[in-house]
């Protein structure tokens, strides 16, 4: 990788304060539990006591995939177009989650194939043209190549991916950002996230693969099959550069190499990256494996539908804050997530303590 990031463990010395003050709020001592848990992380990432998720903005990001033409997936592939031109017209889940929670919603083809814009610089589809929402351009390709028999992208391509991260990171810090949240739109993109899991954790690969967006039971087969395949000729491969950063590029789409930027980056400035579904902590587990000290600005949202993202969670020893079944992606479950973060929040910020309180402390 071009890049390097200089990402540090949170600073240690600040945890016995910030203990402190947690146990003398006015409440039996650990009884908000994994609030207490979160509050400890936030201040630490923050080194503070009084932390602040001030200006959170979500990247939604836009690739497609080369395997998609393999029949992988149940959507074809101009969902992933269609759904982006969706999301600038807020119709979108993400869209609803956003405004919920007051997130900036930041919409960004790195990797779609179709074109926004037409030679003459406007937009290509009239419905396009009632946008609220502008499409930021950061396309790499339209989509990647098929690794069923070739890698994904070229080194150039990985390389070019991992800075759309950092600058999409970059402006929303100038923003004021102090947690972010990023998600994805791709067709087929289960397919990666799932060969990422099998090699990165050594487990089965038959065991990572799932419905993806409703794959049945044929499907399904079909897909670990081709998958199968995939993985079988890279392993038949040299070794293709740094450790990992070939698997990475070899199966990768431009929106998760992108991800994984955006999370190194964030990792690097100190902020709070929530982890959304199977698609993005197989990006999250990626950024890991590369630097192991970016999961301390990790939390991870929810544990989502899809076959294998318990057994992700686990590997990364990450406790999800929410179980809902969720399978759609775009960072949904990890904005549904952002509530409980805030309480934490504001537990540490708000809640008297006993002197305060004039309380007498029976602990």
């Amino acid at each position: 990788m071009t890049r390097t990031f200089k990402i540090e463990r949170p600073d240690e010395r600040l945890r016995p304060a910030i203990q402190d003050k947690i146990d003398n709020l006015n409440k039996p001592k650990g009884s908000l539990g994994v609030l207490e848990e979160l509050a400890m992380q936030v201040c630490l990432i923050q080194q503070t006591l009084t932390p602040s998720l001030a200006h959170p903005c979500h990247l939604l990001l836009g690739g497609d995939h080369g395997i998609e033409r393999e029949g992988v997936s149940v959507s074809p592939r101009e969902v992933t177009w269609q759904q982006m031109i969706n999301f600038t017209r807020g119709g979108g889940g993400v869209n609803m989650f956003c405004r919920q929670h007051g997130f900036k919603l930041h919409i960004v083809d790195v990797g779609v194939d179709y074109d926004f814009l037409s030679e003459k610089g406007k937009v290509k589809s009239e419905k396009f043209a009632t946008a609220t929402l502008p499409i930021i351009d950061r396309k790499i390709a339209r989509g990647t190549r098929n690794f069923l028999y070739e890698p994904a992208m070229t080194e150039e391509e990985f390389d070019k991916a991992i800075e759309v991260g950092i600058s999409l990171v970059d402006d929303c810090i100038a923003e004021g950002c102090r947690v972010l949240c990023i998600g994805e739109m791709g067709i087929g993109n289960t397919s990666p996230s799932s060969i990422w899991m099998s090699l990165f954790c050594n487990i089965p690969l038959d065991e990572c693969i799932g419905a993806g967006a409703g794959l049945d039971s044929p499907g399904i087969c079909h897909k670990r099959e081709v998958l199968a395949k995939a993985v079988e000729r890279f392993r038949l491969l040299p070794p293709l550069g740094e450790v990992g950063r070939g698997l990475l590029s070899y199966f990768g789409g431009f929106e998760m190499i992108a991800a994984i930027g955006a999370m190194l980056r964030a990792a690097e400035q100190h902020l709070i990256i929530l982890v959304d579904g199977f698609i993005m902590t197989a990006c999250a587990l990626a950024a890991c494996r590369l630097y192991p000290e970016a999961q301390s600005y990790m939390v991870f949202g929810h544990c989502g539908d899809e076959s294998g993202h318990r057994r992700m969670l686990d590997a990364m020893g990450a406790k999800p804050l929410l179980s809902l079944g969720l399978r759609l992606g775009e960072g949904t479950g990890a904005l549904c997530a952002f509530p409980i973060l805030d309480s934490a929040v504001r537990m540490i910020n708000e809640m008297n303590n006993f002197d305060n309180g004039n309380i007498t402390k029976y602990f």
